[in-house]
């Protein structure tokens, strides 16, 4: 019985028992609480089946049938989960950091896939892995975009400064097209498959998106305003982001930029017919919709957590664990210093540094990165689709469980540490 029932059942157990565990006991973020106890219940599960099979690791984990992660989220959840993320963002505050916005999913989204992936190449001519640049170069467009979800679902939670707070989450939301992009571009290479350069890639993910998504959002919107029932309100703002991404997946547009499009546009024209005064029914469709969100949002995570146990597939899987990590650190880092070189003005008073610092330690990668890098199986030998696969899970575990629960930690250090330059400044 390996139905979609039976694995939904199981997810949910999961969700619910950890998720109570945590809530009386650890009172950790539910989104971390759930990816680090259902790894340590994947870890569990592979110890009691090489104990009671009397067979190793490698052997298990062939043998087992792990959720179908990509499937899960590029091809259902994923336009749902970036809908519920984008529907509250304000238009007004996208044309205020227009640039930075633009900056960060752009620039720094290619620059960190180009570091990361010459980094990676480097290592892996230490350790004689003889991964190709090309190959490297797509491994870095997998783990370079942030993770909307992540951004959202943990991030929002810790009480960053306003525009400091929109930043990222606008960030972690556009630079999922840019991120596909690249992996299309980079991939092809490793294949030899011809599909177009980066730039005419890029422009028809993003544009194509961006139109499709403001013309389903504008024809869905014409039935939202002429319903009273707040059921079929939600009915059709679920249709509104499900068709604009079926119909950018067919076109090869980037269905996720879509998504982001519809949730923005979506808000932008209740607000304008003035939906958004009405109390009752503006609390009924952000509960709903925040309900969902967390419910894919913990379904995911706990996919996350228990398919954990595949680095072990990985060889020198803690060498290579640790070098992925640390370069991810570098590359983002270094990303981050050259986009604030042409940002213009950094939100809330940062210097370099400091913003450097809050975004390095802020840029978390989840699912969607899982998702990409397990897309590659069929274009990469067993061993290197090995190795990219463990090393996005470490990124991906790193930053959402070990610097989910310490930003709030930099955050404060930052703060103190420009409020004694700026006595000092006052003094002087």
């Amino acid at each position: 019985m390996n139905g979609m029932l039976f694995v939904f059942t199981v997810a949910m157990a999961v969700v619910c028992v950890t998720g109570t565990f945590n809530e009386k006991v650890t009172r950790m973020p539910h989104e971390i609480a759930l990816l680090l106890f259902s790894s340590i219940i994947g870890f569990i599960w592979l110890a009691a089946d090489m104990l009671i099979s009397g067979e190793g690791a490698g052997d298990v984990l062939a043998k087992a049938h792990f959720f179908d992660i990509e499937g899960f989220l590029l091809e259902g959840v994923l336009c749902l989960m970036l809908f519920a993320g984008s529907v509250h963002l304000r238009l007004s505050d996208f044309r205020k950091q227009a640039r930075q916005v633009t900056v960060l999913s752009i620039i720094c989204t290619l620059l960190g896939a180009v570091f990361y992936g010459v980094l990676f190449y480097g290592v892996s001519a230490l350790l004689g892995l003889g991964l190709t640049l090309p190959l490297c170069l797509m491994f870095g467009s997998i783990v370079a975009p942030t993770d909307p979800i992540a951004a959202t679902g943990i991030l929002s939670k810790f009480g960053l400064p306003e525009d400091i707070s929109f930043l990222i989450q606008g960030e972690s939301l556009f630079n999922d097209g840019v991120g596909v992009a690249l992996f299309v571009v980079f991939s092809a290479m490793v294949t030899g498959d011809g599909k177009g350069g980066f730039f005419s890639i890029m422009a028809r993910e993003l544009l194509g998106a961006a139109l499709v998504g403001c013309v389903v959002t504008w024809l869905c919107f014409q039935l939202y305003r002429r319903t009273e029932s707040r059921e079929l309100g939600f009915f059709i703002s679920v249709l509104t982001v499900s068709l604009s991404y079926v119909i950018c997946e067919k076109a090869d547009f980037s269905g996720a930029i879509a998504s982001v499009v519809c949730g923005i546009l979506f808000s932008a024209l209740r607000s304008r017919c003035g939906m958004t005064a009405q109390a009752e029914r503006t609390k009924h469709f952000s509960t709903i919709w925040e309900t969902l969100d967390l419910l894919l949002n913990s379904l995911l995570y706990v996919m996350l957590g228990l398919t954990f146990i595949r680095i072990l597939q990985m060889e020198h899987v803690i060498i290579l664990a640790a070098a992925g990590i640390i370069v991810n650190l570098i590359a983002r880092s270094g990303s981050l210093a050259v986009s604030t070189l042409i940002m213009g003005e950094l939100p809330d008073g940062y210097d370099r540094r400091s913003f450097v610092e809050l975004l390095t330690w802020g840029g978390l990668r989840g699912g969607l990165s899982i998702a990409l890098a397990m897309s590659t199986r069929e274009m990469l030998p067993e061993q290197t689709y090995f190795i990219v696969t463990g090393c996005t899970y470490a990124i991906a575990f790193f930053t959402t469980v070990v610097q989910g629960l310490t930003v709030k930690r930099v955050y404060d250090g930052i703060c103190r540490r420009l409020a004694g330059q700026k006595n000092r400044e006052m003094t002087q």
